[in-house]
């Protein structure tokens, strides 16, 4: 039996930019150990696996390392691949059912827009050593759950980071999220993000993160609507708008690579 596999950079207009996902379409729910054999396998940041359920998809997906509850740029490709291979009308939206409830995704002019669950940040002092790893000075700091929230002064000091991740893979934080004003008008604020616990060590776009980025730049610059950029080596654009309970995130995807999968 072979399974289609997508390879797809989300959160970019451009192929080798953004953050790679592998989509894996599947005509019914495989064992999670398969699931991880094959994420490990492609050993990008996530791999989405999505079959067909009652009124959408169900989807899951995996790290190199572990299952995850929320991603949004392998949430992104898989409604992109499910357009451009013909499996979903194109003007129709997606919508999936995960571990973090209901997701719907809709095409737009300029991209995707996804529909996510709010993570309001929690204020918390950043642990010492947390910031020693991380090389930065905290103006302000959070928790959302087991991630944890970094704001620095100024656009340089997210971009010249250099995390000891062999520092970060001990501490307790799941994430970490690195985040300041932008230093142009062209977005609104910058971020990075860390995830050496779950086998990532720094994640190129990180949707999910901005569940949480997104709300607290909305009351810290007082905006409906947000610009922002993922300042990895890879980089990523997204637009971030907070309502309520939810959080809508917009960007675009290129599709990279189609093969099969004959396991």
């Amino acid at each position: 039996m072979t399974t289609k596999i997508y390879q797809v950079d989300a959160f970019t207009s451009e192929p080798f930019a953004g953050n790679p996902a592998a989509v894996c379409l599947l005509p019914e729910p495989r064992p999670a150990r398969w699931m991880q054999q094959v994420a490990t396998e492609m050993n990008l940041s996530e791999t989405a696996f999505l079959w067909p359920q009652e009124g959408g998809y169900s989807l899951r997906w995996f790290t190199p390392a572990t299952e995850v509850k929320l991603c949004g740029h392998a949430t992104l490709a898989s409604a992109f691949v499910l357009w451009q291979s013909g499996q979903l009308d194109s003007s129709l939206p997606a919508r999936f059912q995960t571990l973090s409830g209901q997701i719907t995704a809709v095409p737009v002019e300029d991209g995707i827009e996804m529909d996510f669950p709010a993570r309001p940040v929690i204020s918390a002092e950043a642990p010492v050593e947390l910031l020693a790893a991380l090389g930065v000075e905290a103006i302000d700091a959070g928790r959302d759950g087991d991630k944890q929230l970094i704001v620095v002064d100024g656009e340089e000091k997210v971009r010249q980071m250099r995390p000891d991740f062999s520092v970060l893979r001990l501490l307790p934080a799941r994430g970490v999220m690195v985040t300041s004003r932008a230093a142009t008008a062209e977005f609104d604020f910058v971020s990075r993000y860390f995830a050496p616990r779950v086998g990532i060590d720094e994640d190129p776009v990180t949707g999910s993160a901005h569940c949480t980025l997104g709300p607290y730049w909305a009351e810290k610059l007082g905006k409906k609507s947000l610009r922002a950029y993922q300042a990895s080596a890879r980089g990523g654009a997204l637009d971030v708008r907070p309502e309520g309970e939810r959080v809508y995130l917009r960007g675009q995807a290129v599709m990279v690579m189609v093969g099969d999968l004959l396991i």
